[in-house]
């Protein structure tokens, strides 16, 4: 396989085909979402209300669909927990969201998020794989780092300093972040190991002979690092796709340790460029960083991040926002370019940005109930009229959603 140029993506960048996906959280991204009247806040807790978006989602062909998740209570607050009682408090469990939905669906990948920071590689892998199995193939994973002090506090087996964003610049703060997400390489490396862990035919199932499984075919991974001793083999033989797809999202920092992160362990990076000309800077900057990991000759989907504010006039988006922000008490800002408008104008800025070298793009409603339907009723049909977005699922698995082959097992390759 030849290396990927910043201007290619992993499946067919001569057709200029994008990917899509939806981030799900809550309401919806603006923090006053669950105040319209199309949001059902009496429902966020229920599986009827995921089931929903997951399947307009499905509707709309989209790729897939990642599930936020964190170890606090949401906050306006970088690094701290807030006392306001006017948005959102409290969510399920991303993975048990995505194996619940799963059955309910057919084709669509679901991403659930998890935090890396205070969890253990041994158990996501299990989680992942098991939902690998129930999704029959659609399972991908968000790996996600956490600073924050509350959220420490919760396990107790570490202290993190008090911060705010502006403190991100000093030494210590960046050194703490720097080790969070080296620890998060190290926990997708053991995920990967586990689930390599079983060969495909470990299996055996033979009633006759009495024997279920061939124990030479499960291995130790014997993982040594700073930040986790994992003995394995896992106890879930190896996923259907063998690996199921890992993701993060990454910011530009005063450390290159996000995007690092994407060139050493991803498969999805989201990344969140204002305008075409930082969206090239990025892809330059990730690729650089998969050059240095040795995996330039591997796939990186790199998706754009976007808020999107849609309405079949640009002033009625630009009201409905404003209106927002007025329950909300502030202007609604976010890390992501956020996009008000139209879903021909959104069509517009997905493909100048794509230009730069994004293969997909994940897109935030800022109000599930209006902006997913007016993503895959409204954006969808106008990508498809300009030939750049799919018709029909070509494929049954994410990895083939999105153009990538299952990897050998590594063990059965020097076994």
């Amino acid at each position: 396989m030849s290396p990927l140029s910043p201007s290619s993506s992993p499946d067919s960048a001569s057709s200029g085909a994008l990917h899509l996906a939806v981030a799900l959280d809550g309401a919806g991204w603006h923090p006053a979402a669950w105040r319209e009247p199309v949001s059902r806040p009496r429902e966020l807790l229920t599986a009827r209300y995921w089931a929903d978006l997951v399947t307009e989602a499905e509707r709309g062909l989209l790729d897939f669909v990642t599930i936020e998740d964190a170890l606090g209570l949401q906050a306006a607050p970088f690094a701290e927990p807030d006392a306001r009682t006017d948005e959102i408090r409290g969510r399920l469990d991303a993975v048990l969201i995505a194996a619940r939905i799963a059955p309910l669906t057919s084709h669509i990948g679901l991403v659930p998020t998890v935090v890396t920071t205070h969890t253990e590689p041994f158990h996501a892998s299990k989680a992942i794989a098991t939902l690998d199995y129930v999704s029959n193939g659609r399972a991908g994973l968000r790996v996600q780092v956490s600073p924050r002090r509350n959220e420490a506090a919760h396990f107790g087996r570490r202290t993190l300093p008090a911060f705010r964003i502006e403190d991100l610049e000093r030494p210590a703060i960046r050194e703490l972040l720097l080790d969070l997400f080296d620890e998060a390489a190290d926990y997708v490396e053991v995920v990967r190991r586990l689930w390599d862990s079983w060969e495909d035919d470990a299996e055996i199932r033979d009633v006759a002979t009495g024997r279920f499984v061939d124990r030479d075919k499960l291995h130790y991974i014997d993982f040594e690092g700073k930040h986790f001793s994992v003995k394995g083999p896992s106890i879930t033989p190896r996923p259907p796709q063998g690996q199921p797809l890992v993701s993060a999202l990454a910011h530009e920092t005063v450390t290159d340790a996000p995007f690092r992160l994407l060139g050493r362990s991803a498969d999805i990076g989201y990344v969140t460029p204002h305008d075409a000309g930082q969206a090239r800077a990025i892809v330059t900057a990730v690729r650089a960083e998969q050059d240095r990991a040795g995996r330039s000759d591997e796939p990186l989907h790199l998706f754009g991040d976007l808020v999107v504010f849609l309405d079949d006039d640009p002033a009625a988006a630009a009201a409905r926002r404003e209106r927002l922000d007025a329950l909300a008490g502030h202007p609604y800002t976010s890390d992501a370019k956020v996009f008000t408008g139209t879903p021909a104008q959104l069509a517009d800025e997905l493909q100048e940005l794509a230009r730069e070298g994004l293969s997909g793009f994940r897109l935030r409603p800022a109000v599930l109930g209006h902006d997913l339907p007016a993503i895959t009723r409204g954006l969808v049909p106008e990508l498809q009229r300009r030939g750049v977005f799919r018709r029909a699922y070509e494929a049954d698995t994410l990895r083939g959603l999105l153009g990538l082959a299952r990897p050998a097992n590594r063990y059965a390759a020097t076994a």
